[in-house]
């Protein structure tokens, strides 16, 4: 049980019921809980609020996991984490008492409410757009200003920089993007909970920036270093995390999202190119992280633009590069085949036929 499901899910076990408070259950969240198996999911909040098409209560049903919207706070104050409980009809029971209710969702209830977004979403754009141009006002001098960049320990000029967020397909992007590390051996900065992405796909970071909410232990202390992200102002939120484990780190301070901080440290360290993973792009992704506009995103990118590649460009390239070195691999391996042959083979047959010529003279001989 927590109110934030990132946090909650590193805790789950197959088989629990995951208690959450979160309105718009976004696509990574869902996914989440379903890698670990939940046997059920009671949201406190609407799971599709009708705001925007949202398709991670979708994944939860059409998984066949019993969805309880709506519940209400109270649920939390009335069961403690570890107790068992189950879902009932549209009710939460725990021994035998009835501790919330709520929507029962299925397929078919979600796949109205969906559609009933869509409809929805043209009002939801406008907010979002006035939002990101109001923003954008108070932060241009984003693409102007030179941050206080930190030194780092790795050298990054004019190499090749992979920033992985635990965005929408971020699995998918580094499964594909192996023989591209293994080829250009490019700097790997994460943000946040890419640090464990990473390493779940046998990567390990050289740096990790961010505020260390969704970043585990483990990946803390994989020897990378450690750069947290400050506000404006110099409030660092992840400082505090990282002082209580006794673990050195550097701070950049500059506005915006992490990942445009991790971009902005990678251009501002001459990077040759940058190649995003799991980062954010639409208004469904942002909102679903719960920012109203993204004018730091939009400023980032304007600045970094020339050198910023998505992860799948890159995939594509690197898949048309391995194709044609395979069929030269092949066509190498066939030619020098058909030299082994040549050469083991050749002489056995030379000698065949000279020992069936002798064999005719003789017997012409002889007879």
């Amino acid at each position: 049980m927590d109110r934030r499901t990132k946090n909650l899910t590193n805790r789950l076990q197959p088989g629990d019921i995951a208690i959450i408070d979160h309105e718009d259950l976004d696509r990574l969240a869902a996914e989440g809980l379903l890698q670990q198996r939940v046997a059920g999911v009671v949201n406190v909040a609407r799971s599709l609020s009708g705001r925007y098409p949202n398709v991670g209560p979708l994944l939860v049903a059409a998984a066949g996991i019993p969805l309880l919207d709506g519940v209400g706070p109270e649920v939390m104050e009335r069961v403690a984490e570890g107790q068992r409980v189950r879902i009932q009809g549209d009710e939460v029971w725990l021994d035998g008492t009835v501790v919330g209710k709520g929507i029962r969702q299925d397929l078919q209830s979600l796949e109205r409410d969906y559609e009933a977004s869509k409809q929805a979403v043209g009002d939801e754009l406008e907010r979002f757009a006035s939002n990101t141009l109001e923003y954008m006002q108070q932060e241009h001098h984003l693409a102007f200003d030179t941050p206080d960049v930190p030194d780092l320990v790795v050298d990054i000029k004019d190499r090749h920089v992979l920033v992985v967020v635990r965005g929408n397909d971020y699995r998918e992007d580094l499964a594909t993007l192996r023989s591209y590390v293994r080829e250009m051996c490019p700097v790997l900065v994460a943000v946040d909970g890419g640090a464990d992405a990473l390493l779940e796909y046998g990567f390990r970071p050289h740096v990790i920036i961010g505020d260390f909410d969704s970043v585990s232990n483990d990946a803390l202390h994989s020897g990378a270093q450690l750069v947290v992200h400050a506000y404006p102002g110099g409030e660092a939120p992840g400082a505090a995390r990282l002082d209580a484990l006794g673990l050195a780190y550097t701070t950049f301070e500059a506005g915006g999202m992490s990942e445009d901080v991790a971009m902005l440290l990678a251009y501002e360290k001459g990077a040759k190119l940058i190649v995003a993973v799991g980062s954010h792009g639409s208004m469904v992704e942002f909102l679903a992280k719960g920012r109203s506009g993204m004018a730091s995103t939009f400023i980032t990118r304007l600045k970094v633009g020339q050198l910023l590649v998505d992860a799948k460009g890159v995939s594509q390239l690197y898949h048309s590069r391995l194709r044609k070195r395979d069929m030269l691999l092949f066509l190498m391996a066939v030619t020098l085949c058909f030299v082994v042959v040549g050469v083991a083979f050749v002489p056995r047959v030379y000698f065949e036929s000279v020992w069936l010529l002798l064999q005719e003279v003789l017997r012409s001989i002889t007879h």
